[in-house]
């Protein structure tokens, strides 16, 4: 049974544009995406409407690690993805629905986060938790203005 929603709001000092590439760099993504503790290999990105992407987190500390992937149902660069999740593990049943909204704002980018359809026997919070990481991780990588 899929029940779980969460909803995330954040202000990042980088450009709409920037922060959307961020989540289709196959490289960008695998370095941000993944909570603390975790690493990440993007497997497979195919970044176009109908296109599909697989991926795995890592658990640095036991080796032990979850493969999931999705589509993606809707692309408006720097504005809008929504895309599906579905865990490759069969006791994380369900397709998840993820819809990230970005608008530009005067110091960078509002973007808003909402997953429904989180699997039951995982607590609402603990992917609240992993996603407030990721996108720390995410500010990290998309506000710093490097030149050259």
């Amino acid at each position: 049974m899929t029940t779980g929603t969460v909803q995330l709001h954040r202000i990042l000092k980088a450009s709409p544009d920037k922060v959307y590439r961020a989540f289709l760099d196959k490289a960008a993504t695998a370095k941000w995406i993944a909570p603390y503790g975790f690493t990440c290999t993007v497997h497979h990105m195919d970044t176009k409407v109908g296109g599909t992407f697989r991926m795995s987190f890592e658990n640095f500390s036991t080796g032990h690690s979850h493969a999931f992937g999705g589509e993606y149902l809707e692309l408006i660069p720097g504005e809008l993805l929504r895309y599906t999740d579905k865990f490759e593990d069969p006791n994380l049943p369900g397709e998840l629905l993820v819809t990230i909204t970005l608008k530009a704002v005067a110091c960078g980018t509002e973007l808003n986060v909402v997953q429904s359809g989180i699997p039951e026997v995982i607590p609402v919070e603990m992917c609240y938790l992993g996603w407030q990481e990721s996108l720390e991780q995410l500010a990290k990588l998309v506000e710093p203005d490097i030149a050259g």
